[in-house]
């Protein structure tokens, strides 16, 4: 049935297959891909000289003039603002130095909480009682308002990360992340409440990750796109043991209250436990550049477009860890970027041409909160309507060969179809990674924006089923990953990555590039995806 499903979408919404001659020569494009191509730019992007690859930093604007020399030694034509291969993106950078107590509590940056402003001044005060929300989610579909009731308007939210499906697999999408459990969804309920601040209760199962890892986003130097203000002045995290100090002092108990929060009919709490937090940061403005390129196509669709896409940003020089302070991103993401230039490589050296263009982005400033790709939405490159699918990688398979391919939203539109061909093709399987679901990752990476903003994509993730290793091995490996290098400076190249893994990867969103591009029509949102209305706004749009 699975077989027979994916054959079909990809009839209806690919149309054809391509002629043979033109498919021969996507086969040997295909082939041109290889591990040593993609480990020659990991091990530059990667490198200590880039220092981690932030916004608006000496090592961000190397990694951004190396990609450009990329593009243009391919002769891929320039798809930015005037000409040019940059996309200009606007950012506020600023250090914070923060002090918090909740109620009598008084609580340490960085062990137990980070924060960060809303407000671009000098200073930022949050003064206020505190309101414990529950998941702070307001989801009608779900039936489900934890502000029911409660007006929190000049009020600091303490939520929950993740959502009740968390807890109880017969709401809302089960262990299945939702948008409304990620953090960014947090904030924007909490503004429209009218909120002044939000703490996060960190916990790993909730978020997916280790404390490590938050302190390490969100320590030293941030960049933030300047948006409009809102009510919120702060917002952060807050560990959960320091949160369940803070909470008993108020006298609350913070294991109890959280066994209520998932159920139905749970009530806001204040808690005794007053707000008294103080931020301070010298603001600078500054930019960070998505960069864009465009491989021209041929005929009456070459108006419209592909793109396949990786962030080159990371997380710079931060707190050191076992001695070492550059956050190098060498899987997060070099290796997204090395895949999205070969496949580049590929079909120039190839001569393969198809009927839409294919654009090829680095997205920047990813690691901010996807500032990059959602700078896209607010000032489209080309229109939207135009925007046939995208391709995202972001995290690629440095852990060795597999059997199997998976992609985020492969289930959300018929570029799931695309995929099953593309993994036939090299001789692989598609498989769902449930993991990957359940971390909530379709709603963490640049190819997001573009879904919410009704454009089908795919975001590639490794298989599973790796050659020569136990069942379970992935499981393990990348949980010890997640717990020792993710946002740490251990992200960094070393025999522990491999990279003929993603060369598969990167051949078959190759193909998949290929097919959505070469396709008689769009790729189109199923009927269950949770982006169909906006899907269907974006194609009347072309009406």
């Amino acid at each position: 049935m699975r077989r027979l499903t994916a054959a079909v979408l990809l009839a209806t919404a690919f149309g054809s297959a391509s002629p043979a001659p033109a498919q021969s020569y996507v086969d040997r494009a295909a082939q041109t891909v290889s591990a040593d191509m993609i480990r020659a730019h990991v091990e530059f992007l990667a490198d200590d000289a880039l220092e981690g690859r932030a916004p608006s930093t000496r090592g961000g604007e190397l990694a951004a003039k190396y990609i450009v020399a990329q593009f243009t030694r391919l002769g891929l034509e320039p798809a930015g603002d005037s000409g040019t291969y940059f996309h200009r993106v606007p950012l506020v950078r600023f250090t914070p130095v923060a002090s918090l107590q909740l109620g009598g509590v008084a609580l340490k940056q960085g062990d137990d909480f980070v924060l960060e402003p809303r407000r671009w001044d000098p200073s930022v005060a949050l003064d206020g009682p505190l309101v414990f929300v529950g998941y702070g989610i307001v989801a009608p579909e779900y039936g489900w308002n934890d502000y029911a009731g409660v007006d929190v308007k000049g009020k600091v939210v303490a939520a929950l990360v993740n959502d009740p499906g968390l807890r109880d697999s017969t709401i809302f999408r089960g262990r299945a992340f939702t948008y409304y459990g990620r953090w960014t969804y947090k904030y924007e309920e909490a503004a429209r409440q009218g909120a002044a601040g939000v703490l996060l209760v960190h916990t790993d199962e909730s978020a997916t990750y280790p404390w490590g890892t938050v302190r390490g986003s969100l320590a030293g130097t941030l960049v933030r796109l300047e948006t409009q203000p809102s009510s919120l002045r702060a917002v952060g995290w807050i560990q959960r043991d320091a949160a369940a100090r803070a909470f008993s002092a108020g006298g609350e108990d913070l294991s109890a209250l959280m066994d209520r929060a998932w159920q139905r009919g749970f009530t806001a709490v204040e808690i005794n436990a007053p707000v008294r937090a103080s931020l301070t940061q010298q603001i600078t403005r500054t930019s960070t550049a998505n960069l864009l390129a465009r491989l021209p196509g041929e005929g009456a669709l070459a108006k419209e477009a592909v793109l396949v896409g990786a962030h080159y940003d990371h997380l710079g020089i931060g707190p050191a860890v076992d001695g070492d302070s550059i956050y190098n991103g060498a899987r997060d993401d070099a290796a997204g970027v090395a895949e999205v230039l070969s496949i580049a490589e590929a079909l120039v050296r190839g001569g393969v041409k198809t009927k839409r263009s294919i654009v090829f982005a680095a997205f920047g400033a990813e690691e901010a909160g996807l500032v990059g790709s959602n700078a896209l939405i607010e000032r489209p490159f080309m229109p939207l309507r135009d925007l046939a699918a995208v391709i995202n990688l972001d995290g690629a398979n440095l852990f060795g060969r597999t059997r199997d391919v998976s992609a985020l939203g492969a289930d959300q539109s018929s570029l799931g179809g695309a995929l099953e061909a593309a993994a036939r093709a090299e001789r692989l399987r598609v498989t769902e990674n449930r993991a990957g679901i359940e971390r909530g990752t379709l709603y963490r990476s640049d190819h997001f924006p573009f879904m919410r903003a009704g454009v089908p994509a795919l975001s590639f993730e490794p298989g599973t089923e790796f050659v020569g290793r136990s069942d379970d091995w992935y499981a393990k490996t990348f949980a010890e990953w997640t717990a020792t290098r993710y946002h740490r400076p251990q992200d960094e190249v070393g025999p522990w990555y491999v990279y003929d893994g993603a060369a598969q990867e990167t051949r078959v969103a190759l193909r998949v590039a290929q097919l959505a591009a070469d396709a008689s029509a769009q790729a189109t949102w199923n009927l269950d995806s949770e982006f169909r209305v906006a899907g269907d706004t974006r194609v009347k749009s072309r009406q």
